[in-house]
């Protein structure tokens, strides 16, 4: 898994600005590979709705891996005649790459894509979208699955698709419902630092992006399709399906072992101004006594299946010692990791010498009450021993969780960067979301032309920073603030 440098915790969800559109909202990317006969219609159908339905400035890029027929000419052929319609051509296949080549350049803050077979009714895209402009959303997909969907098709897709999610459900703990559907969408914004995080470059892409995405905390919004089944489809199920289960493989084997920086793309808790006024406040206390709870639990059990073992070949205080010794290691591992959700091997050792002298302190505190037993009974029975281990491990289990919360596993609040986004100066303006402007494509394109009825952005009166986020990161991304326009200009409601 990728383990590139991020910028860092996302900030708070933002409404994309009201204004001018002179840069398009919504980048539509079409992966296509020897695609000649249904790529002109897919294109045109495409283009034809969002002229009518979509009341922002839009373009449709043609993603090409590598094609072999004339599907290069077809896409040449349609950026020539429509303004909306630019061409980018890879040399390698892979739906993946093409979609992360393409989404690191655009310039638009919303990028989606679909399939060109159009199987998804193209009346979900405004739905699609709409709750990423609005702020309300990092990711949003089509689900199939859902119970408004209306769907059509055989009965061995139905089944593979369903058992695929199951899958993910028991293996990845995924709570999204569809991840396959080639309809999909994402703030730029989230883009920049989730991508470098994805390894897979071919159908496996969606789903290992959702998963990353979810497990750090970005919200993903499902929208129910009308999809009906292409009997054309050139996907090879059997290569896929074998593709799918490595990467699920891998990402599993990722997330257990916390090798994902995950902490590295989350969001504030809440995006309400009032939410990042509050100082001081302990973060997921809640969480963490869970959690501190379920594996103290555990690690009780765990403890008294080791002494009772032990016991059968040494004395109570020895048994005792080594009982306690390999539980405390293992508790200060499962806690790392699960209750203070500390990942990777940073610290992973200071942490242990630190867990060890926690575990002292239990020690003396059971030692003691051992000795205590022994000098009020000179031969206590086992189910006593037992009772009285139970009680001081208690009293033991109240001082550890607040040692590791306080001493340490504290560094792990204290670096957790602020939620308050900076403020600009007055003489600025209010406060207004950046999107910065990436290179342009290294092909051969027309620059893109704004609609006829949407006026040129007005020079930018508000100040933006750089964004630098993994491998986009080698390349300069200049400032740009995106202005939305509204379908009626006259349209100025001030509740809006």
């Amino acid at each position: 898994m990728r383990t590139d440098s991020s910028p860092g915790t996302l900030p708070a969800r933002e409404h994309l600005p009201a204004g001018d559109a002179g840069t398009p909202v919504l980048d539509v990317v079409i992966p296509v590979y020897n695609e000649e006969k249904d790529l002109q219609p897919c294109v045109l159908r495409l283009h034809d709705h969002l002229k009518r339905t979509f009341p922002y400035a839009f373009r449709i890029t043609i993603a090409d891996n590598a094609s072999t027929d004339t599907t290069p000419l077809v896409a040449a052929r349609l950026e020539t005649e429509i303004p909306e319609v630019s061409n980018f051509r890879l040399e390698q296949k892979g739906r993946g790459r093409a979609l992360r080549t393409v989404w690191s350049a655009s310039e638009a803050p919303i990028l989606a894509y679909m399939d060109v077979d159009l199987s998804t009714d193209l009346n979900a895209l405004l739905p699609l979208v709409a709750p990423l402009i609005s702020g309300h959303s990092d990711l949003a997909i089509g689900s199939r699955l859902a119970r408004s969907s209306r769907v059509v098709r055989g009965p061995k897709r139905e089944f593979i698709s369903r058992a695929y999610n199951l899958i993910l459900r028991g293996s990845l703990q995924a709570r999204f419902s569809d991840a396959q559907c080639g309809f999909k969408a994402i703030r730029r914004d989230v883009a920049q630092v989730l991508l470098p995080l994805v390894e897979d470059t071919g159908w496996f892409f969606d789903t290992e992006m959702l998963v990353i995405a979810e497990r750090a905390g970005l919200r993903i919004h499902e929208v129910p399709v009308d999809w009906v089944d292409d009997p054309d489809s050139t996907v090879h199920i059997v290569k896929t399906a074998t593709e799918d289960l490595k990467g699920v493989w891998r990402v599993g084997k990722a997330l257990a072992t916390g090798s994902l920086p995950l902490d590295r793309i989350t969001r504030p808790f809440g995006d309400d101004p009032r939410d990042r006024d509050i100082q001081d406040v302990p973060k997921g206390l809640a969480r963490q006594l869970v959690g501190f709870c379920v594996v103290g639990g555990l690690s009780t059990l765990f403890y008294l299946v080791l002494y009772s073992l032990f016991r059968q070949f040494g004395g109570s205080q020895v048994a005792n010692a080594l009982a306690l010794l390999v539980s405390a290691v293992a508790n200060t591992a499962a806690n790392r990791r699960l209750t203070f959700g500390v990942r990777g091997s940073g610290g992973a050792v200071r942490h242990q010498a630190q867990g060890l002298v926690v575990f002292g302190i239990g020690l003396a505190l059971t030692s003691g009450s051992l000795a205590a037993l022994n000098a009020a009974t000179s031969d206590p029975g086992h189910s006593t021993e037992l009772a009285v281990l139970v009680a001081a491990n208690l009293a033991a289990t109240v001082l550890r969780f607040l040692l590791f919360r306080a001493w340490v596993f504290s560094d792990r609040r204290d670096s957790e960067p602020s939620t308050v986004p900076a403020s600009h100066t007055p003489e600025h303006g209010p406060t207004s979301p950046t999107y910065t402007t990436a290179p342009q494509y290294t092909r051969h394109q027309q620059p893109y032309q704004p609609l006829p009825q949407r006026p040129v952005a007005q020079p930018n009166p508000y100040r933006t920073t750089q964004f630098r986020a993994g491998e986009v990161a080698d390349q300069r991304w200049e400032d740009a603030t995106l202005h939305l326009q509204p379908v009626r200009p006259t349209d100025t409601d001030p509740r809006d």
